[in-house]
């Protein structure tokens, strides 16, 4: 697979990432033997980039397949959402310890608004530039749901590599519209700035014109990278060969064609509110006592980790 530059870091990865979150206990449940062998797999057949987070609680899935890959060759990003210099810190350390690895590749603030959050976040970016002095962390970034985030990211001369949501239907974008999300990602990639997308199947909902969504993003000149959630051998197979032909291949195109991710919630809901409150999108509400996603739902899953009796999956 084709590697590429992070704009203007020396930071070279595939053109596709492997998108970790959709293995975790949040959505597909997999072991970590599973998980790592298939993080191997992927490894195996070009991907030499991993998209993680905090959040994500699956650090001991990769540090499981780093036993089997290139450490040097490979590039791993995560995310927290520390805004002081002691939360970086701890989140760093963390992320360290349970990767095993010396260094993070990028390391990112999570879910990102505006120029605004970001200045809020200076205690962690003032940390995270003292890392990165010490070879720590190699770039900072941010991710973001918003258009406005993009723009933050633009004008902050420390921030290195932005992850935004782009789909062709615009889905997840919380304050504007897909051409809106593009104008300004290209002119933060003229910038300079490492830029790799995610959710190019909108979370799950264009599954059913994959081929149509992902070479959308797929043919966008400045973004280097598209993070996908992969939780089979079938679907790694299945993205490179989007991202190398355009195509899904005939094998795999009725298994994966007719797979349509949902956000389901138990029967044992307490409708605390604890999703709703987490949930960004407004995608999920109580309703007669008990959690019920919506329209809006990205299938993120974020809610599923403020859930307190651990009843919201996706399947």
């Amino acid at each position: 697979m084709n590697r590429v530059k992070l704009g203007n870091t020396d930071i070279e990865v595939s053109r596709l990432c492997f998108g970790s979150l959709t293995m975790t206990p949040f959505q597909a449940n997999l072991s970590i033997k599973e998980g790592a062998y298939l993080i191997k797999y992927a490894y195996s057949k070009g991907i030499n980039f991993i998209d993680t987070a905090e959040i994500y609680e699956n650090y001991n899935y990769i540090k499981e397949a780093l036993k089997g890959i290139n450490r040097e060759d490979y590039v791993i990003a995560t995310k927290c959402y520390a805004y002081t210099k002691d939360m970086a810190k701890e989140s760093l350390e963390l992320a360290l310890k349970e990767l095993g690895t010396d260094y993070i590749d990028i390391f990112m603030l999570h879910e990102q608004e505006s120029i605004h959050t970001l200045r809020g976040h200076q205690g962690a970016i003032e940390y995270f530039l003292e890392a990165k002095k010490l070879g720590k962390i190699r770039a900072i970034g941010i991710s973001t749901h918003r258009v406005e985030g993009v723009l933050g990211g633009l004008i902050c001369d420390h921030i290195d590599i932005i992850h935004p949501i782009v789909n062709k239907e615009g889905i997840g974008i919380q304050d504007g519209n897909v051409e809106n999300m593009l104008s300004v990602i290209k002119e933060a990639n003229e910038k300079g700035k490492g830029i790799y997308s995610m959710k190019p199947l909108g979370g799950g909902h264009l599954i059913p014109k994959a081929q149509e969504a992902f070479n959308f993003v797929r043919n966008i000149p400045y973004i280097n990278s598209v993070a996908i959630g992969m939780q089979s051998k079938e679907e790694i197979d299945s993205n490179i060969n989007l991202m190398e032909t355009g195509l899904v291949p005939d094998s795999l195109k009725n298994s994966l064609m007719s797979k349509k991710r949902r956000l389901i919630v138990a029967d044992y809901c307490l409708g605390c509110g604890n999703c709703v409150n987490t949930c960004k999108h407004h995608g999920i509400e109580i309703i007669e006592g008990r959690a019920v996603p919506n329209e809006n739902c990205i299938l993120c899953s974020y809610c599923a980790r403020n859930c307190p009796e651990f009843c919201i999956k996706i399947i």
